[in-house]
């Protein structure tokens, strides 16, 4: 007889009462919030514990660069997809990969296999991004695209293992390229507007996530080497010299319209910067961010 049965036969006894194995304690969803008219909802969702991932989750230790719009990302990315164990392809936006369910029978057999739309939503991701790694036959994937800075909380959930790169720069500089790259669309205070929704996000996830890596554009393009060995030694691959040659690696990853595809980024290695601006230079809007992020004097 088991120690259960002779525990709940005691206590029928003397009790009237038995003892009942508990029942497994579901991974935490996250509920829906409230969101502004006509914008959808973040679906709900389970965060996988480590005993999830082996059947959640094809992506191993995903890298996320986390950087405002015109910040220099798609340079690192160059840089980094030149290493023969990383690949970084152009913006995947796979935040924007949406699943609905076609019909409410749809919906009750997935419920039935513990899938919420969100977590339907967040295999999709992970498969999208599996494939992509497997067709290049390398070991890591580098995902750079900007707005993944506004559901970093998301993208940290759905990838427990996921490392996190923040990318900084002059956020003056910032808004001129923005400005400069469709002049005919906005003004430098519009584009300086626009840009500071990137930055505060990029603010919020480095205080949001805990052992990440900053590093910012203007030391890269000061000495590229130096600061690609940090962030090799970050995400525990060595350094190649090959990387700061990137373009005779590879000069298919530049696609219009999915990152930056200037003759800059085309020409194969890193230029230099363009020169920091004065502090009688700062707009009022962006002070508050220049401070934050160590760029005023």
């Amino acid at each position: 007889m088991s120690l259960m049965r002779s525990l709940n036969r005691a206590l029928s006894a003397t009790t009237g009462l038995q003892v009942r194995r508990a029942a497994p304690v579901a991974p935490p969803r996250r509920k829906e919030a409230a969101v502004k008219p006509g914008k959808r909802p973040t679906p709900v969702y389970r965060c996988p514990g480590p005993g999830d991932l082996a059947t959640d989750r094809l992506l191993r230790e995903p890298v996320f660069i986390m950087s405002p719009v015109r910040s220099g990302s798609t340079l690192l990315r160059m840089l980094l997809n030149a290493h023969s164990r990383l690949h970084s392809p152009h913006e995947l936006h796979i935040r924007r990969l949406e699943v609905d369910f076609g019909s409410k029978l749809s919906q009750r057999a997935m419920s039935a296999l513990d899938l919420e739309r969100g977590d339907l939503e967040h295999l999709l991701w992970d498969r999208v991004m599996h494939r992509e790694l497997v067709r290049s036959g390398k070991d890591f994937i580098v995902e750079k695209t900007p707005s993944n800075a506004f559901v970093y909380g998301r993208v940290r959930d759905c990838w427990p293992d996921a490392r996190f790169v923040f990318l900084l720069r002059h956020p003056v500089s910032i808004a001129r390229s923005w400005h400069e790259g469709d002049p005919g669309k906005r003004t430098f205070d519009e584009a300086a507007a626009d840009a500071l929704r990137y930055m505060k996000a990029v603010d919020n996830a480095r205080k949001g996530i805990t052992g990440g890596h900053t590093l910012r554009y203007e030391d890269i393009t000061a000495d590229p080497e130096k600061e690609l060995r940090r962030l090799c030694a970050f995400l525990d691959v060595d350094f190649e010299p090959s990387m700061l040659d990137y373009g005779k690696k590879d000069d298919t990853q530049v696609v219009k319209g999915l990152g930056d595809w200037r003759d800059k980024i085309r020409s194969g290695q890193v230029q230099s910067g363009r020169a920091l601006p004065a502090e009688d230079e700062i707009p009022e809007i962006l002070r508050p961010m220049c401070e934050a992020w160590g760029y005023t004097s």
